[in-house]
């Protein structure tokens, strides 16, 4: 059973991507290398990530932060499971400042998790980002980019291209100098000259969507 490694070597995707893509090799000489993601590296619990970026979403990372601190303290933990978040009902929930939806969302993690839908970090690296994507996305609440957010920042995987991402379509219309964004369609027939390292393509896209604005604060991702 293959298993597959958590992070990549940024210096062979950067000399990769110089070579494939003349475009973008000319942003990337301008930006300069982009280092490892120091997360790679950790340790942690798909879970709890998942209720996290359930938490945070739709929310300012300061306000979110609030809330997901009020819930700590309710259920006395700092990892959120179903047997922790068995310690709260859905007012007291509510009371913590998390929407109704949001609190059903988190139940379905929690009723997920219990019936051992949801893969922990030894499954997960078996499993293809495909298939990850396939378990994770029935959970009320998780989308596809919630999950390309952690098999990119989290699990560390070389290939993964956010096609639905705003700033990953702006960074690619700059990039090819188009009227428009490409769709996601379009993103991801185009992506293919990134591959393997269409993460490490995707850094450079958001980097160069972030030039575009001025005094433009990044935006907070659901793996931050």
């Amino acid at each position: 059973m293959a298993r597959h490694a958590r992070g990549f070597d940024t210096d062979a995707a950067h000399a990769h991507l110089l070579k494939r893509d003349r475009k973008l090799a000319k942003w990337m000489k301008k930006i300069g290398p982009i280092e490892a993601d120091p997360r790679w590296r950790k340790s942690f619990d798909p879970v709890d990530a998942l209720a996290r970026a359930i938490l945070y979403q739709q929310l300012s990372g300061k306000a979110a932060a609030t809330i997901v601190g009020r819930v700590e303290t309710a259920i006395g933990a700092t990892r959120f499971h179903a047997d922790t978040l068995a310690h709260i009902d859905d007012p007291g929930l509510r009371a913590c400042g998390v929407s109704g939806n949001k609190t059903l969302a988190l139940r379905d993690l929690a009723a997920r998790e219990a019936r051992g839908e949801i893969p922990d970090l030894r499954r997960m690296s078996t499993m293809d980002n495909d298939a990850i994507v396939q378990a994770l996305v029935p959970v009320r609440g998780i989308g596809r980019w919630t999950v390309e957010m952690m098999l990119m920042f989290r699990l560390g995987r070389p290939d993964v291209l956010p096609t639905d991402d705003l700033g990953i379509r702006k960074g690619a219309q700059r990039v090819d100098g188009l009227e428009s964004m490409p769709t996601p369609k379009v993103l991801a027939e185009v992506g293919e000259r990134w591959g393997p390292y269409r993460t490490y393509a995707s850094l450079y896209l958001w980097r160069i969507a972030d030039l575009a604005v001025v005094a433009k604060e990044p935006t907070r991702r659901s793996q931050d």
